[in-house]
C-alpha cells in the first residue's frame, strides 16, 4: 500500500513561466468512498495509457492504490462513471500544474490547480511566485467534487 502525501494550490497563471506540453487526461469516478478513479491519459506523442486508483480518506495524507490498465480498458470504465472531468496537466520540477477544461476559476477564467508531492506532511518546499493560496484543506477543490455529470 502507498501513502500519498499531498499539498493543493491555485495558481496564478499569469506569472506562470513557459510550460512544457501537457498530458490531457479524462478521469472520471466509479465511487467517492472511497475514491475509485479511473484515467484515460493522453501523451504529447498522442499514445494512451489507462490507470485505474483507489484512494482512502485524508486530505494531506491518505492511502493510495494505483494501477495501470489498458487504455481500451480505461475508455470502458469511463463510460460506467457517473461523474468525469477533462485537464491538462503540465510537469514544472515537482510541481504538476492542471488546468481544468470547463471548470471556472476564482478569476472567471479557466481552474488552475499545483499539486506537490511530499514525502512527509512537514517537508519544507520552495514556493514559486505563481503559487496562489493552499487549498489542500477545501473539499470543493478536490477532484472528485469537481467532476461533472457525464
Amino acid at each position: 500500500m502507498g501513502i500519498e502525501i499531498e499539498r493543493k494550490f491555485l495558481v496564478l497563471p499569469a506569472l506562470l513561466p513557459p510550460l512544457p506540453p501537457p498530458l490531457r487526461f479524462e478521469q472520471g469516478y466509479l465511487c467517492t468512498k472511497p475514491t475509485v478513479r479511473v484515467r484515460l491519459i493522453e501523451g504529447t506523442s498522442g499514445a494512451r495509457s489507462g490507470q485505474l486508483t483507489i484512494k482512502g480518506s485524508g486530505l494531506v495524507s491518505r492511502p493510495e492504490f494505483e494501477y495501470e490498465v489498458p487504455a481500451a480498458d480505461a475508455e470502458e470504465l469511463l463510460r460506467l462513471c457517473s461523474r468525469s472531468l477533462r485537464k491538462q496537466r503540465h510537469r514544472l520540477g515537482r510541481w504538476e500544474i492542471d488546468r481544468f477544461e470547463d471548470i471556472e476559476g476564482p478569476d472567471g477564467g479557466p481552474l488552475w490547480l499545483a499539486e506537490i508531492e511530499l514525502a512527509s506532511e512537514e517537508e519544507p518546499f520552495e514556493r514559486p511566485a505563481w503559487l496562489g493560496p493552499e487549498v489542500t484543506s477545501d473539499p470543493r477543490y478536490a477532484n472528485s467534487a469537481l467532476a461533472r455529470p457525464r
